[in-house]
């Protein structure tokens, strides 16, 4: 496994960062448990939970909140891997009906973080990220209440997710002003077939020196070979149905290129995120222990030049990065 400085701090992860939306959902404990200690063994130290994952993320439906990080608590809790992981959790989603049960609210971010530590059976959370933007709430309420959190010693890093390029800018801007690290990572969608970042939100990052952790770094499963998948006689669901018909050239030109190359569709996926100085981590989310083996392959791919020109000619982005993309 490689590693790499989390954005511009000293932490140092893995270049795969183990999602972990599924686990209470999709994925069972004991199957979780596996695919966490397959995950130290194959050298992966980064883990991403969040405090509404494990089921329905609704505060009508709270049966599966916070299950993935009980499940991660109860794995920690068998001793000797604390110190060994990167611990990643989020704030910002209703947790409860009640008008202070979500949003970055100094309030809630305090009662967010006790409640994540205990579920998560540890004393500190290594990277909190906020998991919106909350709009409402101002940067020195927000950034007062990590402060808080940091000198205590329960987060060590703070991080952000689904922001746009100038809320990092502006959060950075407040987090000087208080002499504040501010953020070290963002968590966006960013894909082969979701480029819509590469306009303003890189830039941003590249600046701050905020480290970017692309989600759904294979499209949903589009970029994992739906079309090879289709002709082995897997029907795919309605949505997926929908967006193959709707990329379906792309999608040939694409397997066509990943045949060539003799490597997986997956795995060109990944590795073309691993290829930008910005992108620090993918977040692969494993339902099985099988499809977090096989993600370790996107590491020890190298992309040539004209493999990348193939790939923008497939996947066009929006032109590059504003304002030369649309107004130069």
């Amino acid at each position: 496994m490689q590693y790499v400085h989390l954005g511009r701090s000293g932490l140092k992860v893995s270049r795969l960062c183990l999602g972990t939306m599924n686990f209470g959902d999709l994925t069972d404990e004991s199957t979780s448990f596996r695919i966490m200690d397959d995950a130290m063994g194959f050298g992966v130290n980064f883990i991403d939970t969040a405090d509404v994952y494990g089921g329905p993320q609704s505060p009508q439906m709270k049966q599966g909140f916070g299950l993935s990080e009980e499940i991660i608590g109860r794995w920690i809790a068998q001793g000797g891997r604390r110190d060994q992981i990167v611990l990643a959790s989020k704030v910002y989603q209703p947790m409860g009906l009640g008008p202070n049960d979500r949003g970055l609210s100094a309030f809630h971010i305090r009662k967010a973080c006790e409640d994540s530590l205990r579920r998560l059976k540890t004393d500190h959370i290594d990277l909190y990220q906020m998991h919106h933007i909350d709009r409402r709430t101002p940067w020195e309420e927000v950034w007062q209440a990590m402060d808080v959190l940091i000198q205590q010693g329960k987060v060590l890093y703070v991080g952000s997710c689904n922001f746009a390029g100038w809320d990092i800018a502006t959060a950075q801007a407040a987090a000087q002003s208080r002499h504040f690290m501010g953020l070290v990572a963002e968590q966006s969608l960013y894909n082969l077939s979701a480029r819509t970042i590469e306009l303003e939100l890189i830039p941003a990052c590249r600046h701050h020196g905020v480290g970017l952790l692309p989600w759904s770094p294979l499209g949903g499963g589009l970029l994992g070979g739906v079309l090879q998948r289709a002709l082995d006689g897997r029907r795919a669901k309605p949505e997926m149905a929908r967006r193959i018909g709707q990329y379906h050239d792309q999608l040939q030109a694409y397997e066509a290129l990943c045949a060539d190359l003799e490597e997986r569709p997956a795995d060109i996926a990944l590795a073309w995120l691993l290829h930008n100085p910005v992108v620090t981590a993918p977040v692969v989310g494993p339902r099985t222990p099988d499809q977090l083996s096989l993600a370790l392959r996107a590491v020890d791919i190298s992309l040539s030049e004209d493999t990348l020109r193939c790939l923008d000619e497939i996947w066009p982005g929006l032109g590059g990065e504003a304002p030369e993309a649309y107004a130069w």
